[in-house]
């Protein structure tokens, strides 16, 4: 996996208000029409000034790292989200901000898993991308990469306004760990149901720096590994115990999310309880997450959450579906003691829950 380097020459003047590495891995953002077959392939970013002049008005100075060759969300991986955490370990110190371009279809996963590999981070880090590509007439590629640059390079005395890893789309810039895509026809493809924008772009972008997390207290800890051996059991009327204990059976299994109906139920069939207190007797981690876009699971609320709770399974109260399976990846590969590695679950490390827990 390799990058090749563009520098980008805009019309900035000598007194740069900041710095921007943007990170190009692939996705609808970066394609345009083949001028044979009119099939659409990755455009040639030392043109990107040409493709958007708007970037000359910046007083930003813009590198592009560029994904060699680049991906399809669809492929991407637990390999590419250590690589992008390195990518920025190496130039952290030499940029103000971040842009990662990536497509739609993972964008929440790999913002998930940056903000748990990222502990400390003190810059933005704003994905982003596009429906239309930005060869197109109606794209929104343009103005989604204009205002993402805008928000990374926003600051106030010296010290930017979001600090963390964020998804910039469409009008609203939303905490990475909290968005989830929800829309695959039309430009307003992502919603934070369980938590506030941190901006709305309009006329002018407007913070909402109540919701933005606090600057680290320490230095940047960029870490290097993630446990993949993870599964997800979406639960749902009918379910047969062929299709739980072959999940759960799975060779080398070390962690589950269990989406569950409202606010954390599931069936109390004894051949479905007992499939899971025997996964957790052998030391599967399982951390229970709603199905619903908002609200939370709070277990041992109705009866049919009161057993998952006894037998030891864990509420993952108002956290995504993304944001626990990343999650998960990250705290399983610390190689921890169950009992640590269930508190941590249940804490707030990146903005991803709220405080409150229900076991």
């Amino acid at each position: 996996m390799k990058f090749f380097k563009v520098d980008i020459n805009t019309a900035a003047p000598r007194d740069t208000e900041a710095s921007i590495l943007i990170i190009y891995t692939g996705g609808t953002i970066g394609m345009v029409s083949d001028k044979q077959d009119e099939s659409l392939v990755p455009f040639d970013f030392s043109e990107v000034i040409h493709r958007v002049p708007e970037m000359r008005q910046f007083k930003v100075l813009m590198t592009v790292l560029s994904l060699d060759p680049p991906i399809d969300s669809s492929n991407i991986g637990v390999e590419h989200w250590i690589k992008l955490a390195q990518v920025i370990q190496v130039n952290y110190h030499q940029y103000d901000g971040f842009v990662i371009l990536h497509g739609t279809d993972t964008m929440a996963y790999s913002a998930s898993a940056l903000s748990f590999l990222l502990e400390n981070l003190g810059k933005p880090v704003i994905f982003t991308g596009a429906q239309v590509p930005i060869g197109r007439l109606r794209t929104d590629a343009r103005r989604n990469l204009i205002t993402a640059l805008e928000i990374a390079s926003a600051h106030r005395m010296g010290k930017p306004l979001v600090p963390e890893v964020c998804i910039y789309f469409n009008t609203v810039l939303l905490r990475g760990n909290r968005s989830t895509k929800v829309e695959s026809r039309h430009f307003n493809a992502f919603h934070s149901g369980k938590y506030a924008p941190l901006a709305k772009a309009g006329i002018d972008i407007e913070f909402n720096e109540g919701v933005v997390l606090p600057p680290p207290s320490g230095p940047l800890r960029v870490h290097q590994e993630l446990e993949s051996q993870v599964a997800i059991l979406k639960i749902f009327p009918g379910i047969s115990p062929v299709l739980v204990q072959s999940i759960l059976n799975a060779p080398g299994l070390k962690g589950l999310v269990m989406e569950t109906f409202g606010a954390g139920n599931a069936p109390t069939y004894p051949w479905f309880l007992d499939l899971l207190r025997d996964a957790i007797d052998r030391g599967i981690t399982i951390l229970n997450v709603s199905q619903c876009e908002e609200g939370e699971v709070r277990q041992g609320e109705y009866e049919t959450s009161k057993y998952l709770k006894e037998m030891g399974v864990i509420g993952g109260t108002d956290i995504s579906t993304e944001a626990a399976v990343t999650k998960l990846m990250f705290i399983l590969a610390q190689g921890l003691p169950i009992e640590e590695t269930r508190q941590l679950l249940q804490e707030n490390l990146r903005g991803e829950i709220s405080g409150h827990k229900y076991g």
